[in-house]
């Protein structure tokens, strides 16, 4: 099993990211920020407000759902582009386009497996609770709970053991299975290590951008309004959150090299 450093990984981050700076940050506001402030302002209020907690969601347009689906794919197309640029010195732009674009097909494959593993694994929770539940109300309640707990904690688990799931797909040429075990393969023995380093990204990039979006916010409201403080609060957040994820597909595409041995 190859050895693998979050430290060393942030390093060659850094050091990359201060070289190549003027590649990777374009190519991440037009194909990642961009769709993600798109979708963000066609949102519809209702859904923005709905929770889990409630029963019922709220009726959306379907034009809404058709401009999600673009928005994930064109943000995992340029998610491929700057871990090719990462993976590849010495490539240019046009030349990391241009392999995401042809690989693009294998992450969507993958991506569709994935989901349907999970969508199984909710419907089967589901008629296993609601079988419990004719039989026996409050044992069935409880299973429930622990049956939605385990479900959770599976997909937590395949996250985190599916994380260099994109670098093998952009360094590669293998089709959607043999990505997604190579994938798996390459993360087995450093789980807790990359649960740890998703947490931390995770919370920096929650907290950083919270504040921006507070801070640009409440300029943005003394200067045009609520509509302005919205707009221009969500246009800085969107705008940190896309450089935490240009330092973590940089990692990503470091610990993928380390997890190889090369």
């Amino acid at each position: 099993m190859a050895t693998m450093s979050i430290g060393k990984a942030w390093e060659e981050a850094v050091s990359f990211v201060a070289r190549e700076s003027s590649l990777l940050f374009p190519v991440a506001l037009l194909f990642v920020a961009l769709p993600g402030l798109i979708l963000q302002e066609m949102t519809p209020p209702e859904l923005a407000k709905w929770n889990l907690s409630e029963t019922t969601m709220p009726q959306v347009p379907g034009s809404f759902w058709l401009a999600m689906m673009l928005a994930m794919i064109i943000i995992g197309f340029g998610s491929l582009t700057l871990l090719a640029l990462a993976l590849r010195p010495g490539i240019s732009v046009g030349e990391a386009l241009r392999l995401s674009f042809a690989r693009l097909p294998v992450l969507l494959g993958v991506a569709l497996v994935v989901a349907g593993f999970l969508a199984g694994a909710v419907i089967a929770t589901t008629l296993a609770v609601t079988i419990l539940s004719l039989i026996a109300k409050p044992l069935g309640a409880t299973l429930a709970l622990l049956l939605g707990a385990g479900v959770v904690a599976v997909t937590i688990f395949a996250s985190v053991r599916l994380l260099l799931l994109n670098p093998v797909v952009i360094d590669g040429t293998a089709g959607v299975m043999a990505s997604l075990r190579h994938g798996w393969a390459l993360t087995r023995g450093h789980f807790w290590r990359l649960f740890g380093f998703i947490v931390a990204l995770t919370l920096l990039s929650a907290i950083v951008g919270g504040a921006a979006q507070a801070v640009f916010g409440l300029i943005g409201t003394l200067i045009g309004g609520p509509t302005g403080g919205r707009l221009i609060g969500g246009v800085a957040a969107a705008v940190v959150s896309t450089v935490v994820q240009v330092y973590m597909l940089v990692m990503l595409a470091r610990l993928y090299r380390q997890a190889e041995g090369s």
